[in-house]
């Protein structure tokens, strides 16, 4: 047999996936995290628990890949007008949404997995916003600083006090944008 490129969108898999995601979204909003189990999971989608374990092997591996699903960003970033604008409504609205409960647990429960692709999928999301965001001032004529400065200037505290500390307010939000943006000046 040769070398497979994976599922074809809108297949079975994607079915199977859609349908064991949602269950267990549902079984979360409904009971205690320590309650779930994939037996459970599995009985809610309509495929046996096997289905699940050769897909994703453990729970924390699903629960992991549920949330990463979640995180992916629905829309692109509002248009302020700004560069500057557009980063701070996004860092805003970001850390806001991922210092609520269920933001803390989805950044836990893709930490939790042990193959790292859940976390580098998420970095790739807010990447892609950051750029959205950058083409925009780009286009605009405005100075941007590179994606990389962003993630670390900007991204990095937002998700670090909100594992280990307290959550940024959107005054020290603002002034981390306001240095990330000093460096794309330079």
């Amino acid at each position: 047999m040769g070398d497979r490129e994976g599922p074809r969108p809108g297949g079975r898999s994607a079915r199977v996936q859609a349908s064991v995601h949602g269950a267990a979204r549902a079984l979360l909003a409904r009971m205690d995290r320590a309650q779930v189990t994939i037996p459970l999971i599995a009985a809610e989608a309509g495929v046996t628990p096997s289905t699940i374990y050769r897909r994703w092997g453990e729970l924390h591996e699903l629960l992991a890949d549920v949330a990463v699903e979640r995180l992916r960003p629905d829309m692109a970033p509002a248009d302020t007008g700004s560069g500057r604008g557009d980063l701070l409504a996004w860092a805003e609205q970001y850390a806001e949404e991922m210092s609520s409960d269920l933001g803390r647990r989805m950044i836990r429960d893709v930490l939790a997995a042990e193959g790292g692709a859940g976390p580098r999928r998420c970095c790739g999301y807010v990447a892609e916003q950051i750029a959205v965001i950058a083409r925009r001032a780009l286009a605009r004529g405005e100075a941007f600083p590179e994606t990389d400065a962003v993630l670390d200037r900007v991204v990095a505290p937002i998700v670090y006090r909100i594992l280990f500390d307290e959550a940024l307010g959107p005054d020290r939000v603002g002034a981390l944008v306001a240095t990330a943006m000093e460096a794309g000046r330079g």
